[in-house]
């Protein structure tokens, strides 16, 4: 018999309840108690839902509250010391590290003024993790034993779970060293580590856990030698420690063959491999098992929406049974399905031809389980037929296919990318043409998105008030976001964009070749829940998408008015994109149907146009070689497509954040000024690598995620960190990212602080 294996369940609620709920604890209204109680709800139903669909390997401790390495973090007591003075309660603590805490002293509180810790990518998805931060006086122990309650609550279900956690080396490797730790290397912390990853390991084995699951995605990159060396030190110091689980190593997105010889021999009792990333890995990893050994093959995609193809998960696997014998293979979802929505039966208004294309994480348990059974010798030739009906389906569907836009994308030319002069030329032309002062001061794009505004859009929506009477409630917002930048001195404006849901679907919905969900809801970071559109067919733009609000904002202002657009890499990684056509070739095709709307923008007489491309360290792929060398290419190339149609005297802007980013990469964009997170960085030679981006650029101020207000101080401190390395003359004053997630009453203090800060340095600049 093979069995079947889900990595990870969306922690959210089928309806986000987790979001409701913690967004109501952050403000006050609801309780705790309420909290933790919405918690473990969440987590009983995601047990029984795949328990009851027949999934034979359920984990545990998949749940979190803000994010599972953030959990780790708190666990082994890997807290700098600035969150721990304040006596919060455990949660408060994770909270505080998430994202920030500021507060007034009460009777029965102490004030608090904390920012967060850094915060990016998780490998290349959508999913953002806190970066575990360490220094030299770091002490591990353990701090509660979450992995082990949460597995005793499923006993208590009669549901027996594997509990996963972030394996050891890959904890210390994704992690970085404190500001007053600079010189420290956390993989060497290893060996402080590992005795605590012993002992909650035995806690589980003693509640009744016989096998755990140790996430060590980290195999699937470019690993120095020391971090290889780490995984036998880890693992064969478990092995040697009595009464401790079963341990299989999983990885994920990608294949692990170069860091083989690492993992090769290692004393655990299997490994899980994606599938669906790398099938070709099967094979060596296959042959490096000792004969025990089992493997985990990913066969059920748990980073995309479409359905699998039941006989091509099942030659797969068939490929490992060959090898191995079906007592030593799992059927299995490639990563944790943390990536993908919770239940497509929620979709209503999707039409029945598209809905059968998808399968979101509900589904997708019951694919891994029909997979297990056909491998296993068991009789699901229904469900393999209309499987293959609906795989068969899709292929020819007319929807995906659009002869003209694949004309277009096929006639493009390198010229097309190119702008008419270099930046140095550029710039000469645009600056009497804005006459921007020294530390021109801007923000990224949105504003707080208010309940008026989520109220009218929604009213809207159900046609309860006409398209005139929303557009004119639009047009007071951006009238009053406008009158505010005015007002604080910000120099070049942006409109708020109260029309928009969201950067990617707002732009989605008016583009050709996409398809929409009510409740697609996937998990970003924290109580940031994303709802991706879906690339369904060849892309192209219909109309003109942004125009009228930004010709509106720009007719009541004298300032410069910024026209707002999503870029094509990040409209690409932000929805869920066609398995059926290169990533290369959508990018393109985004970048076509974006170079029309920067056109019409243009025309229209905006000459500050920003194409944010947040997601384009995402993008990259996770080991060096000739497939990242490509991707450079055309990512870059997908943008300038976008831009380069422009006059000089337009001034091209982008945005980035919350990524290790490359100077190069952004080099290659050719964007006249970019703007990229910063405030969470607190490393220097982060600065340093950018002092040599020859555009112009502003490094993020403030965290928009935080709720805490930076004083016009701290702002003169970190630009003045920032001009030991960067040149006065290229640098801008902005906020990490947009603010739509903010209220406006630290919206407005934070941003009148920064816009003191510049005239300080404006003052000082001027004197000198």
């Amino acid at each position: 018999m093979v069995y079947s294996s889900v990595l990870g369940f969306p922690r959210i609620g089928a309806q986000r309840e987790l979001k409701k709920t913690t967004e109501a604890y952050w403000s006050g209204k609801t309780s705790r108690e309420e909290l933790l109680k919405v918690g473990k709800e969440i987590r009983a139903n995601n047990w029984k839902l795949q328990k009851e669909a027949g999934v034979d390997i359920i984990a545990s401790n998949d749940f979190s509250f803000y994010d599972q390495v953030l959990d780790l973090s708190l666990l082994f007591n890997a807290i700098p010391e600035r969150y721990t003075k304040y006596e919060l309660e455990p949660l408060d603590v994770l909270f505080a590290m998430g994202r920030g805490l500021q507060r007034k002293a009460t009777e029965t509180e102490k004030a608090v003024d904390v920012t967060a810790l850094e915060m990016v990518k998780w490998f290349d998805s959508n999913y953002h993790y806190v970066r575990p931060t360490f220094s030299h006086s770091t002490e591990f122990k353990l701090n509660g034993q979450k992995p082990v309650d949460e597995y005793l609550e499923a006993k208590e279900l009669g549901i027996e779970t594997r509990p996963v956690l972030v394996g050891p080396v890959s904890y210390l490797y994704l992690g970085k060293a404190d500001k007053d730790s600079l010189d420290l290397e956390p993989i060497s912390l290893l060996e402080k580590l590992i005795p605590v990853y012993a002992e909650i390991l035995k806690k589980l084995a003693d509640a009744g856990a016989k096998s755990v699951q140790l996430d060590e995605p980290v195999l699937v990159l470019d690993l120095p030698e020391n971090v290889q060396a780490a995984f036998k030190t880890a693992y064969e110091y478990l092995s040697k420690q009595e009464g401790l689980p079963a341990i299989t190593v999983a990885s994920y997105f990608g294949t692990v063959v170069p860091n083989l010889e690492a993992i090769k021999g290692l004393p655990v009792a299997g490994f899980h491999i994606d599938a669906i990333r790398a099938p070709e890995q099967l094979e060596a990893v296959a042959d490096a098992l000792t004969a025990e050994q089992t493997l985990s093959v990913g066969v059920i995609d748990g980073r995309n929406i479409w359905k699998a193809d039941f006989a091509k998960a099942s030659e797969i696997v068939n490929k490992a049974i060959e090898k191995l014998g079906k007592d030593r293979v799992i059927v299995a979802t490639s990563s944790s399905l943390l990536h993908t929505p919770v239940d497509l039966n929620n979709e209503t208004k999707l039409s029945e031809e598209i809905k059968d294309f998808f399968s979101f994480a509900t589904q997708k348990v019951a694919e891994v389980v029909v997979v297990a059974k056909n491998v296993s010798g068991e009789d699901v030739s229904a469900a393999l037929e209309a499987n293959a009906a609906s795989v068969s389906a899709r292929a020819s569907s007319s929807i995906t296919n659009d002869a003209a836009v694949q004309e277009r994308t096929a006639a493009i030319t390198d010229a097309l990318g190119r702008r008419a002069a270099p930046f140095t030329d550029r710039i000469k032309e645009q600056e009497p043409e804005f006459k921007l002062p020294l530390f021109p001061t801007t923000t990224i794009g949105s504003f707080p998105q208010t309940k008026d505004i989520r109220i009218n859009r929604n009213k809207f929506t159900k046609g309860t008030i006409t398209k005139e009477e929303y557009e004119k409630f639009i047009e007071s917002e951006i009238e009053k976001v406008v009158r505010f930048q005015e007002e604080i001195g910000l120099d070049v404006l942006v409109h708020g964009e109260p029309e928009r849901n969201d950067m990617v679907q707002y732009f989605g919905e008016q583009l050709k070749g996409f398809a929409f969900t009510q409740n697609g809801w996937v998990q970003s970071y924290g109580s940031r829940y994303v709802r991706p559109p879906i690339i369904v067919g060849d892309v192209s733009r219909p109309a003109p998408m942004s125009v009228k609000e930004s010709v509106y904002a720009q007719s009541i202002t004298t300032k410069p008015m910024k026209g707002m657009l999503t870029g094509p890499v990040t409209i690409l990684r932000w929805s869920f994109p066609r398995v059926d056509a290169s990533q290369k070739t959508q990018a393109l095709q985004l970048g076509l149907a974006l170079r029309d709307e920067v056109n019409d923008l243009e025309a229209a007489g905006i000459k500050v146009i920003q194409v944010d491309e947040p997601a384009l360290r995402e993008g990259l792929p996770l080991r060096d070689g000739e497939e990242r060398q490509d991707y450079y290419k055309w990512a870059a190339e997908s943008f300038r497509i976008a831009t380069a149609g422009v006059k000089n005297t337009t001034q091209i802007h982008s945005h980035f954040c919350y990524s290790d980013l490359d100077p190069n990469h952004i080099k290659a964009l050719d964007a006249d000024v970019v703007s990229i997170e910063f405030s969470k960085k607190d490393d220097p030679n982060y600065i340093r690598e950018f002092s040599d981006y020859p555009n112009h650029a502003g490094l993020g101020l403030f965290d928009i995620h935080s709720p805490r207000i930076p004083s016009k101080e701290e702002f003169i401190q970190k630009i003045q960190t920032i001009l030991e390395v960067y040149p006065v003359e290229k640098f801008w004053v902005n906020p990490d990212c947009g603010l739509k997630t903010r209220g406006w009453e630290e919206t407005k203090a934070s941003l009148t602080n920064m816009v003191e800060a510049a005239k300080y340095f404006r003052e000082k600049n001027a004197k000198n």
